[in-house]
């Protein structure tokens, strides 16, 4: 932060939203701003009276009052006034000023904000896909900024952070609505239900969609270069300066600053910096977690209503059999049928039926047999013996393949080695097998002082980390990573 005049001097262009006649100020500036989004921005005393008696609330309202109105938003910085000379006829009407009005800039902002606030619920937040894809192509399209004009650079780079700023304040302001106290209490209501599926399909498509951005994204900032970053953020800033401002200075040194730090944004959101988590994992995490509540709520209280439902219907159902009792009697056989085999046993077992029919009885199948152990802690099923298996023919065989398949894996890795040396920049598509050997003997040479080890068969290798401040990118068959430029160099033995 750099204190400044501008940063310490009181806001009076804000009075009039907590003034003593904030009704008739705010009305006043709403017909400036709508006039204003009309594109016209001079307005005379007697057309600011007119819209406001219009409405029945400003039935009382003089044309003295207005003015008085006029003066004091004047005196805030709230309009810039003109005195209008092209109809006067007389020396009178000279000195009596007649004015016109306009609204200042830190108006129009003040305004647009107050409107934005004003439709904060009704245009509420979103989690979009299509804004991570938008980002995604952006980025993409980095490394031929740095052939095209100085224009078509600033537009791109203008609608990159857009974008971003879009993205970044949309989901703040989603999970902080799905996090709120209202929420909360929504989440334990019967209304959630209906729509609980939409929801949760809305966030899992928004987590596909950062599945599939995100690492893209990742991996192509991490590829760009410090010079590439240079010459396009010239470019930015060149035509930045080439805007001509009114009454504003724009240092490039402020403008740099400004660029680099937008830039750092994006890529600490999206890259994972020394260990720590960015925004993006945060995301996903917390859109997750969201996902994981709403489907505990939702299961408690389908459960919930279930069962007062089943149960409040089970008493009605009870209570209409008694009433169909015709005497006392009736009603104690009731009685022991419903409370006396409440709790029925049922037997359960593999029966196989000979026919569908419903009109068969069960005494007319056949009877199912169920073997009945023992309720004792000490049973124990009797284990049947079996004869030791020789698998003598079987361990040959599978004691083969396994040296074919290191046989194989061998000669693939010798057709790496270029004078007796890989080098990590310069491989061709590996399989997965091919990449984790290598990545075993990078592991174990960085574990040793001297960053030498020795491979399966006995080989001793160095690791070479001259180039480690330099990236490569290896090809595989299942995906690419990114890793520091290292080559291993193995050692003949003496």
């Amino acid at each position: 932060m750099q204190v400044s005049d501008k940063l310490i001097r009181p806001l009076t262009e804000a009075k009039y939203l907590n003034a003593d006649n904030v009704s008739r100020y705010r009305c006043i500036m709403r017909i400036f701003f709508e006039h204003y989004e009309k594109l016209k921005y001079w307005l005379y005393l007697e057309e600011v009276y007119e819209e406001m008696i219009q409405d029945p609330f400003f039935a009382d309202y003089r044309m003295k009052q207005c003015q008085q109105d006029l003066m004091m938003l004047t005196e805030w910085k709230n309009l810039n006034t003109i005195q209008d000379t092209k109809k006067v006829a007389s020396i009178e009407e000279f000195k009596n000023k007649k004015y016109r009005y306009q609204m200042t800039e830190y108006s129009v902002e003040i305004e647009r904000l107050v409107i934005r606030l004003e439709n904060l619920f009704i245009e509420g937040a979103s989690l979009e896909p299509t804004l991570l894809e938008r980002i995604r192509r952006s980025v993409e399209r980095f490394p031929e900024m740095g052939e095209r004009d100085k224009s078509e650079v600033y537009t791109w780079w203008t609608d990159l952070n857009n974008d971003f700023v879009r993205l970044n304040q949309n989901y703040q302001d989603y999970i902080r609505d799905l996090n709120s106290v209202r929420a909360e209490e929504m989440m334990h209501t019967k209304e959630f239900l209906v729509f609980k599926d939409r929801l949760i399909e809305y966030l899992r498509n928004f987590i596909k969609g950062l599945q599939r951005n995100v690492g893209v994204i990742e991996e192509n900032l991490r590829l760009q270069s410090e010079e590439l970053k240079k010459q396009v953020f010239e470019k930015v800033i060149d035509y930045e300066l080439s805007i001509p401002r009114m009454e504003i200075e724009v240092s490039k040194e402020m403008i740099e600053q400004k660029i680099q730090g937008r830039y750092q944004s994006i890529y600490d959101w999206f890259v994972e910096n020394e260990g720590q988590e960015n925004e993006a994992v945060k995301l996903f995490d917390a859109t997750n977690d969201i996902i994981r509540r709403i489907t505990r709520y939702a299961a408690q209280l389908s459960e919930k209503n279930a069962l007062g439902a089943n149960r409040k219907e089970e008493y009605r159902k009870v209570a209409e059999l008694f009433l169909r009792c015709q005497n006392v009697e009736e009603a104690h056989k009731m009685s022991a049928m419903v409370f006396g085999m409440e709790c029925p046993q049922h037997l359960a077992g593999e029966l196989i039926r000979e026919t569908d029919s419903m009109n068969i009885g069960v005494y007319e199948e056949q009877p199912m047999e169920i073997t009945l152990k023992p309720r004792v802690r000490t049973y124990r099923e009797k284990s049947r013996r079996s004869a030791i298996r020789e698998s003598a023919e079987q361990k040959q065989e599978t004691r083969r393949k396994l040296l074919e398949q290191q046989k194989k894996e061998t000669e693939k890795l010798r057709a790496l080695e270029v004078d007796g040396k890989i080098y990590f920049d310069k491989l061709p598509v590996l399989e997965p097998r091919i990449r984790e050997i290598l990545l075993k003997w990078l592991s174990d040479a960085m574990e040793s002082a001297d960053f030498s080890a020795r491979t399966d068969d006995g080989r001793r290798y160095i690791l070479d980390r001259s180039q480690e401040g330099e990236n490569c990118v290896v090809h595989c068959e299942d995906g690419n990573f990114t890793m520091p430029k290292l080559s291993i160099v193995f050692q003949e033995e003496v």
